[in-house]
């Protein structure tokens, strides 16, 4: 720490004398004539050697490393679209000039201009005839020191994050052309991309707890959305029959490696589709993606193989308990055997929790993790799908899938229920089994209700975390990793 002060002592120093000797610190004033990927791509086009007889480029950007020779100097240069070296001679760029240039410190944004060369080493180069100080860095850069390593310190610096590891800005790029790809590839069939309110009267469209504030001029509490659902159904009832949004969700709930309180997602709808055709609809649109984004669909992810190549396996939740959990059909049949297994495996159960509800627990501890390549898991239990349509030859089973990859769900989808009398029972049911440690009190949505009773078309819906998404595609262990600026605890001391 007393090193890091005696810097930042010294950094302000250079800064004084700079501004001492009349540099604008904070310049507005220059403009780089093209981006330093495009040097490069202009440097290949023609070829051949370069020797400081083409034209000459302005380029700006942050100074990365340098290396001081007395009268000259090498740099690294690196703006948003790539890094290049720069030569800095005393005798071409003038003794005030360079003077300014040797108070620089890596970290400072800087403009230089001037034709390309190729040095003895083989590495292109732009020889600076024109030095311009930009923005002065007051702090270090990590790598001076010990290194950005820590993982809290870089998600809390995202922005130095970004600055010192490539790789993570790579990410995020891959994480915006993913989400370009999801519009893309929904527009092109139709579907309308719409916004829906991210404050809801009544919390609900999912089971979770909300975050709650208060509107002061309509004196009502309101709730950040947990999901979009109910409202992108409305729109279903008002005639618009292929709708999307990609959009926040909210959710007061713990922080892991896959859960962040504020996350993205994906919800789309499509009038007169069942649940079987957003299946085939979302192992195209996904494999799709991923030979855009990564090349192939034979992706590695945390050291495991995983086969995006469609089709995509099936199962019942049923089938998937028996053969990859390994529970006998029979015992999956009798509610007292399989309360029995679950409680052998540590499962705690509610007395009111339903057969459903048992087979979901055993789902969820004996079978997620081991779904690697991608497995849809179909005819999950009607009481834990209060939003699905009953399945027409099984009532005790809805019309739904989750999509699980590498162990984790990706996506959750089934064909809507738009009967407003089955809808309201199921609503009710799910108000008088609340538990007693739900701190909201669940509500009757009777808007919603009364939207349902003017009459929505057959329909499927779907939700698609994009930050697992992308986890899944850039091979990231943990959401923060694809969320520039996740949710941590405060800093404990001022830095």
């Amino acid at each position: 720490m007393e090193e890091l002060n005696q810097v930042l002592l010294q950094r302000r120093q250079k800064a004084q004398e700079l501004a001492d000797l009349g540099v604008d610190l904070y310049a507005n004033d220059y403009r780089p004539s093209c981006a330093i990927r495009d040097v490069l791509a202009k440097a290949e086009e023609r070829g051949d050697s370069h020797q400081g007889d083409g034209p000459e480029y302005a380029i700006a950007g942050r100074i990365m490393t340098v290396r001081n020779f007395g009268k000259a100097a090498f740099l690294h240069l690196q703006d948003a679209s790539g890094r290049i070296q720069v030569y800095v001679k005393r005798d071409e760029v003038g003794d005030e000039a360079y003077a300014i240039f040797k108070k620089l410190d890596i970290g400072d944004i800087a403009g230089f201009k001037g034709p390309l060369f190729t040095t003895k080493t083989g590495e292109l180069s732009i020889a600076a005839t024109v030095v311009k100080p930009i923005t002065k860095s007051l702090r270090p850069l990590p790598e001076k020191f010990h290194g950005l390593t820590d993982v809290e310190t870089r998600y809390r610096q995202r922005y130095v994050d970004l600055i010192v590891n490539p790789e993570v800005k790579d990410t995020f790029k891959k994480r915006v052309e993913i989400i370009r790809l999801v519009r893309d590839y929904l527009n092109n069939r139709g579907f309308m991309e719409v916004e829906t309110p991210m404050m809801h009267p009544i919390a609900g469209g999912a089971t979770a707890k909300p975050f709650q504030t208060h509107h002061n001029a309509l004196d009502m509490t309101l709730y950040l959305r947990i999901a979009p659902e109910l409202y992108l159904k409305r729109l279903l009832v008002g005639g618009f029959e292929r709708v999307f949004e990609i959009n926040r969700n909210f959710r007061n709930e713990g922080l892991s490696t896959r859960h962040n309180p504020e996350f993205t997602m994906l919800e789309f709808y499509q009038a007169y589709a069942t649940y079987h055709d957003l299946m085939d609809l979302t192992e195209e649109m996904i494999s799709w993606i991923a030979a855009e984004v990564v090349g192939t669909t034979l992706i590695t992810y945390q050291g495991q193989e995983v086969d995006l190549t469609p089709p995509w396996r099936r199962y019942t939740m049923d089938e998937a308990l028996t053969a990859v959990a390994g529970i006998p059909i029979d015992v999956l049949a009798d509610p007292v055997r399989l309360r029995q297994t679950a409680m052998d495996h540590g499962i705690s159960l509610d007395a009111s929790a339903g057969h459903g509800k048992v087979k979901t627990e055993l789902f969820e501890l004996l079978v997620e993790e081991k779904l690697i390549d991608p497995t849809f898991i179909t005819a999950y239990p009607t009481e834990i799908s209060p939003l699905a349509r009953r399945n027409q030859d099984d009532p005790t089973v809805t019309d739904r899938f989750e999509l699980f990859i590498t162990g984790r769900e990706i996506a959750n989808a089934f064909s809507e229920l738009n009967d407003p009398i089955d809808q309201r029972q199921r609503m009710e049911k799910q108000i008088a089994n609340r538990g007693d440690d739900e701190e909201i009190f669940p509500e009757l949505d009777a808007d919603f209700l009364r939207a349902l009773e003017y009459g929505m078309p057959p329909a499927a819906g779907q939700g698609i975390g994009i930050d697992r998404l992308t986890m899944l595609l850039t091979d990231s262990p943990s959401i923060r990793d694809v969320i520039l600026f996740p949710h941590l605890r405060p800093e404990s001391t001022n830095s």
